[in-house]
């Protein structure tokens, strides 16, 4: 109540201390809050990317990325067609109208997927068409340099927070100990995010070498 009356300056030195307190925790909180946002971006960036890598198997997520014309606003394809399996190396994308058909197929056909839809009725058939060893080993090398790039990422992300930490020990706002557990805090975010970018790859590679 006091130092809502005088402020904080003539507030008793208790209550500015524990303000100050309150004040420098929620920096270092900050800090680490946002570090582990963009980690997780980093991480959800990279599952993003390597969704558009073929494999010879078939998942409905290899067309999130493209878009189809509808009525002049562009779409994504699941926004406009039921994207399903027929098994596992056949997609099978149903539009809800008819006119769409067309539109999806070419969509399909004319993306980097290498892909070669063919409508049979109602439904477009997207058969996965298998991999070549050379050219299964050219994609492990272009996943795993992605994966390498979003390590680095997290890493400059974590170099980031910690020189943010550095400046508020060098402003005297934190204690050493402080700044130091919160460099801890920070270094075992970006061993978790690393950790789940492995398995990533791991689990993109092992779809690569799927017969």
């Amino acid at each position: 109540m006091l130092a809502g009356i005088l402020g904080t300056r003539f507030a008793p030195r208790a209550v500015r201390e524990a303000s100050f307190e309150c004040e420098v925790t929620m920096s270092i909180a900050d800090i680490k809050k946002s570090a582990e946002q963009k980690m997780q971006k980093s991480v959800e960036a990279l599952k993003h990317d390597l969704g558009k890598v073929r494999t010879g198997r078939a998942h409905t997520g290899l067309l999130d990325h493209l878009h189809v014309d509808y009525y002049g606003t562009p779409m994504p394809i699941a926004q406009c067609a039921n994207i399903t399996l027929a098994d596992a190396r056949t997609i099978t994308v149903q539009p809800w109208e008819k006119k769409m058909i067309a539109v999806i197929e070419k969509a399909i056909r004319d993306s980097d997927l290498g892909l070669n839809p063919a409508t049979s009725g109602d439904v477009i058939r997207v058969p996965m068409p298998a991999l070549t060893e050379e050219r299964r080993k050219e994609l492990i090398k272009v996943v795993r340099h992605e994966a390498e790039d979003a390590r680095i990422a997290v890493r400059n992300i974590r170099r980031d927070a910690n020189d943010h930490l550095k400046k508020l020990l060098k402003d005297h706002a934190v204690a050493e100990d402080d700044e130091r557990h919160a460099q801890t805090d920070v270094q075992k975010l970006t061993d978790r995010y690393i950790a789940e970018i492995d398995k990533v790859l791991a689990a993109k590679e092992t779809d690569l070498m799927a017969i």
